[in-house]
C-alpha cells in the first residue's frame, strides 16, 4: 500500500473496520444459513444474527428495531421512501419536495416521477448551500404527500437545518425523508430529537461492507403505509423481499456498534485535521472554501481554486491523493458538480473544485504532506 495515493474520499466510501470483516468472516462459511430458514439451527443463528445487528444500527440512530429495513444499500433505501410514499396516492392529487443539491439518487428518482405525472418542486439553495425555508413553506400544498433533504451533503459536507424542516413538515402533516447516509456515523443523528419519518443511510460510509443498508420508517407516523419496490417472499415485514444479506447486515451492526461507541472522539480527532488543513489551505487567497462553516461535518472540505490553473492543480494532485470533485456516483461523468452550481458557482468555476473527505485512518503526516503536495501544485501552475 505505501506506493498508494494518499486517501482522503472518505465520503465516498471507507475501508472495512478489520473487527467489522471479523464479525463477517464466519457468515461465509460456517454460519452460511438462510435468515429465512426456520426449521434448523443454520437458519436460526442467522436470524439471531440479523435481528443483533438490527438493534446495533437501530441503536446507533435512537430508533428501535422493528423501524429499521434492511436494504442493498441507501439508493435502494432512498428508492423505497420516495416511490414507497408515492404509490399510495392518486397520481392527479400528489406533490412533492426537495432541494436541488440533493443526491442524483433522490434527485433522479424526482425526475422519474416526473415522467409519470406526478407533480415536483426543486427548490433552490442560498450561496452557502443552505435552503431558504420561507421558500419551503410556500412550496407547499394540499397535495403535498412528501418532502425530502438530506442530513448533510455529500459533495460540500454542509449539515441541512433538518429540525426546522422536520417541524414544518409536522405542522403540514407532511411525512418527512432524510437521506443520512454522509452524516450517520460522522455526527450524532438522532431520528427522535430530528424529528424525523423515514431515513436511509448505507453500510459503506460507515466503515461497513458494500450492499447493505437501512431504511428507518417511524413506527409512530400516520400515512406511512409504504409500498414495496420488490415481490416475492415478504421479507423485512413485506417491505423488502429478497433472501437478506447475512454477512453485510452482521458488518453493518458492527460497524454501527463501532461508530457508537467513539464517534465522539473519533469526530473531536477528524475536525483538528479538517481545521489543520483548512487553516493552511485558506491563507492562499486564491483559495477559498465552498458551503457554511459553521455548519459543516467534521470531516468534509470543499475546496475552490480560484486560479485559473486550478484544473492543472487538480490534475497534479490527483496523482498523489486520492480525492474526488464531487459524488462518486458522478464522478466518472464530464457533467460539473449540479451541487456547486446550485450553490451559484458558474461551470468553469465549478470545474476548479475538489472534495477532501477525512476518516478513521487519516493521520496529520498524511495532511501535512497533502497540503505540499497541492503547494508544489500551485507552484507548478504559475509557471505554466
Amino acid at each position: 500500500m505505501t506506493n498508494y495515493p494518499i486517501y482522503l474520499d472518505y465520503n465516498a466510501t471507507t475501508p472495512c473496520d478489520p473487527l467489522v470483516v471479523e464479525a463477517m468472516l464466519p457468515f461465509f462459511g460456517i454460519h452460511f444459513g438462510n435468515a429465512a430458514s426456520k426449521t434448523h439451527s443454520y437458519g436460526w443463528l442467522a436470524e439471531e444474527s440479523v435481528e443483533i445487528a438490527r438493534e446495533n444500527v437501530a441503536n446507533l440512530i435512537n430508533a428501535t428495531p422493528n423501524e429499521i429495513v434492511f436494504t442493498s444499500g441507501a439508493t435502494e433505501s432512498i428508492n423505497l421512501a420516495i416511490r414507497g410514499i408515492v404509490e399510495q396516492y392518486n397520481v392527479k392529487e400528489t406533490h412533492i419536495i426537495t432541494f436541488a443539491t440533493e443526491h442524483k439518487a433522490v434527485l433522479d428518482v424526482y425526475y422519474y416521477l416526473q415522467t409519470k405525472g406526478i407533480s415536483t418542486t426543486i427548490l433552490p439553495v442560498q450561496s452557502d448551500g443552505l435552503p431558504n425555508l420561507e421558500e419551503l413553506e410556500n412550496a407547499i400544498t394540499p397535495n403535498t404527500k412528501l418532502i425530502s433533504m438530506m442530513y448533510a451533503n455529500n459533495e460540500t459536507g454542509v449539515i441541512m437545518p433538518v429540525e426546522q424542516v422536520a417541524n414544518i413538515a409536522q405542522k403540514h402533516n407532511i411525512p418527512f425523508f432524510c437521506d443520512a447516509t454522509q452524516a450517520v456515523g460522522k455526527i450524532p443523528v438522532d431520528v427522535i430529537d430530528n424529528k424525523i419519518d423515514l431515513m436511509c443511510f448505507s453500510a459503506h460510509k460507515m466503515y461497513g461492507p458494500k450492499g447493505c443498508g437501512a431504511l428507518y420508517i417511524r413506527k409512530k407516523t400516520p400515512k406511512l403505509n409504504i409500498q414495496p419496490l420488490l415481490y416475492g417472499g415478504g421479507h423485512e415485514r413485506k417491505m423488502r423481499s429478497g433472501t437478506l444479506n447475512v454477512p453485510g447486515i452482521v458488518g453493518f451492526g458492527k460497524a454501527c456498534e463501532i461508530s457508537k461507541f467513539q464517534l465522539q472522539d473519533e469526530s473531536k480527532r477528524i475536525l483538528s485535521l479538517r481545521n489543520l488543513l483548512l487553516n493552511h489551505l485558506l491563507e492562499d487567497n486564491n483559495i477559498i472554501l465552498n458551503g457554511n462553516l459553521n455548519q459543516l461535518l467534521p470531516n468534509v472540505a470543499n475546496i475552490l481554486f480560484i486560479n485559473p490553473s486550478g484544473t492543472k492543480i487538480i490534475k497534479w494532485l490527483s496523482k498523489h491523493v486520492a480525492i474526488s470533485s464531487g459524488s462518486a456516483c458522478t464522478s466518472a461523468s464530464i457533467e460539473p458538480s449540479h451541487v456547486l452550481i446550485a450553490m451559484g458557482l458558474s461551470e468553469n468555476m465549478a470545474a476548479n473544485a475538489i472534495r477532501f473527505s477525512l476518516g478513521r485512518y487519516t493521520t496529520e503526516e498524511q495532511i501535512v504532506q497533502t497540503v505540499k503536495y497541492i503547494k508544489e501544485g500551485l507552484a507548478i501552475s504559475i509557471k505554466i
